[in-house]
């Protein structure tokens, strides 16, 4: 993140991402992810998650007490509080649910002037945004990003930091079925953790276990059916729902077999 910022500086280079790696050493996997790219285990047909999405939903609190704690970061166009719904000036006086940094559930309060403000978080699911900008909060770079048409910069809420798992090869004995998966979030939008294990499982079947091709051509596999098939109305998936618009990346990584540590 740091060196992003220096060429940010020096060869006026914009721009951030999202991460994802995973690192082997000394018989153990260490998977950090900053991000809302995904990374699962498949082991003896079992789904085993490796990482989790950054979003505006999962890192309600955090971005909330920072918010709490530095109110100067949204400037006098944000509130740290949510709502389930906007806020209108009408409803000054009244009692209406809301919630902050240090509540799970939801309580009252009176609406005050400031309560109309707009919410740091808005919006649900994949349409959930930071202050209307972002709709991931780990990441690197994106410096320079800032809300539309203000001087409030979005960095101090997209944290570079990763949470990292760790998988201990030593406690399983696997076979070359046995694969860890990384993705980015084109591949998860529209493909769940059991579709990508039946892919895996399907494919690697075609293929004898000495093959080294056959984990290429599982995610080869898994980008072509997010991806989906070029119609009329664009790119669809099998079941005719829209496929991915989003860059995929996928890599399928063997945990066993031949040649590896079983």
């Amino acid at each position: 993140d740091d060196e992003i910022e220096r060429e940010r500086v020096s060869q006026r280079l914009p721009g951030g991402c999202c991460a994802l790696a995973a690192v082997y050493l000394m018989g153990k996997f260490y998977v950090a992810n900053a991000g809302d790219s995904r990374a699962i285990i498949i082991r003896n047909g079992e789904i085993i998650p490796m990482s989790r999405e950054f979003t505006p939903e999962t890192e309600r609190q955090r971005l909330q007490f920072l918010a709490f704690l530095r109110p100067e970061l949204l400037g006098k166009e944000f509130t740290h509080l949510e709502f389930p719904r906007r806020i209108q000036p009408k409803e000054l006086g009244k009692k209406i649910l809301y919630r902050d940094q240090n509540m799970n559930g939801w309580a009252y309060k009176k609406i005050e002037e400031d309560d109309l403000k707009f919410p740091l978080i808005y919006g649900e699911g994949k349409k959930a945004r930071v202050m209307a900008t972002i709709g991931v909060t780990r990441g690197l770079g994106d410096h320079d990003l800032k809300v539309f048409s203000s001087n409030i910069h979005i960095k101090p809420f997209l944290s570079c930091f990763p949470e990292v798992r760790v998988y201990d090869l030593t406690q399983y004995e696997h076979c070359p079925d046995d694969v860890l998966v990384l993705g980015t979030d084109g591949l998860w939008d529209v493909t769940n953790d059991k579709e990508v294990a039946g892919v895996v499982m399907e494919v690697l079947m075609s293929y004898e276990p000495n093959d080294p091709c056959r984990y290429t051509m599982v995610a080869q596999e898994l980008v072509v059916r997010s991806r989906g098939v070029l119609k009329e109305r664009g790119w669809r998936l099998a079941n005719d729902k829209l496929g991915s618009g989003d860059d995929i990346s996928v890599f399928v990584i063997p945990l066993g077999g031949p040649g590896n540590y079983t």
